[in-house]
């Protein structure tokens, strides 16, 4: 092999070996933003939580009607999400995500996929449930922010 062609596979190596970190740090961020979102809904600050959000968010959830879209998605699912705890003798519980099976961030597009536990109280009496929350987020000027996500209960 010639020195020259040496030299460009050597510095091709050192440039992929650079931006491993900033891969790193963008799926460390991602992570974080599920994580904020979680904890604000478990301390009830859904106006925080509601602030991770896009104004394009989509939401799919296993309460009626099912899906939120747009500009107030977030803010109206929060809406939905206490009238319908508040109707159906639920008091408001805490989310602990668990090790994320599947995170993956390519450009300014992130996908995550997290195991999770819901404890709450229902007509007074603790209640465990187990489910699936699936995040797309999107970065935008302020960082990474939700695009969209579902949850599904988990048997």
């Amino acid at each position: 092999m010639k020195l020259g062609t040496l030299i460009l596979v050597a510095a091709l190596t050192v440039a992929s070996l650079a931006s491993a970190p900033a891969f790193g740090s963008e799926m460390n961020d991602v992570l974080a933003v599920v994580s904020q979102y979680s904890d604000h809904f478990s301390k009830n600050d859904m106006k925080a939580a509601d602030s991770l959000c896009t104004d394009h968010t989509v939401i799919i959830d296993d309460f009626s009607p099912h899906v939120w879209q747009g500009a107030t998605a977030c803010a109206d699912w929060s809406k939905a999400f206490v009238a319908d705890n508040k109707s159906s003798g639920i008091a408001f519980g805490i989310i602990k995500l668990g090790k994320p099976w599947k995170v993956t961030v390519t450009a300014e597009r992130a996908y995550a996929v997290f195991p999770i536990t819901y404890t709450f109280k229902h007509n007074g009496n603790p209640t465990t449930s187990q489910g699936v929350w699936t995040f797309a987020l999107q970065k935008v000027s302020v960082g990474w922010r939700i695009a969209g996500w579902a949850f599904s209960l988990h048997p």
